[in-house]
């Protein structure tokens, strides 16, 4: 199977991506993981306001098949939602690193990042998890 992968994001174990945009944090699902999860049905997306550790589940998303925690891949405070996903969830399928973005953070360290993989290292993880 070949996924797609955002040049400019970092990705965390637990399959989220985040893309700096100036100081904010724009935060979605990985392409792989809307394609282990198939059709997604539901968002529940995280409080404006929020603050979140790096690592802290923060959101939940379910699909057809099972339901699946969202955590903070930086820690920060949560500073917009895609409530569009409310309605149209299955945009996680369509277009994961565009339109299906699910939320941005003010990052508290961006420094945080080297924490995360790079698109290659992340392409990598991927097919060690593959059946």
């Amino acid at each position: 199977m070949s996924y797609k992968f955002d040049p400019a994001a970092r990705y965390a174990k637990s399959d989220e991506w985040v893309r700096l945009d100036g100081d904010t944090a724009v935060i979605g699902i990985s392409d792989y993981a809307q394609n282990a999860l198939s059709d997604v049905v539901y968002i529940e997306l995280p409080g404006v306001g929020t603050h979140y550790a790096q690592g802290q589940q923060c959101a939940t998303v379910e699909s057809v098949k099972a339901a699946s925690d969202i955590y903070a891949p930086l820690g920060g405070t949560v500073i917009a939602v895609n409530s569009a996903l409310e309605d149209t969830p299955e945009k996680v399928n369509e277009d994961p690193f565009g339109e299906a973005w699910l939320f941005k953070m003010k990052p508290d360290n961006t420094a945080e990042m080297e924490n995360l993989m790079t698109p290659a290292a992340y392409a990598a993880y991927c097919t060690t998890r593959e059946h």
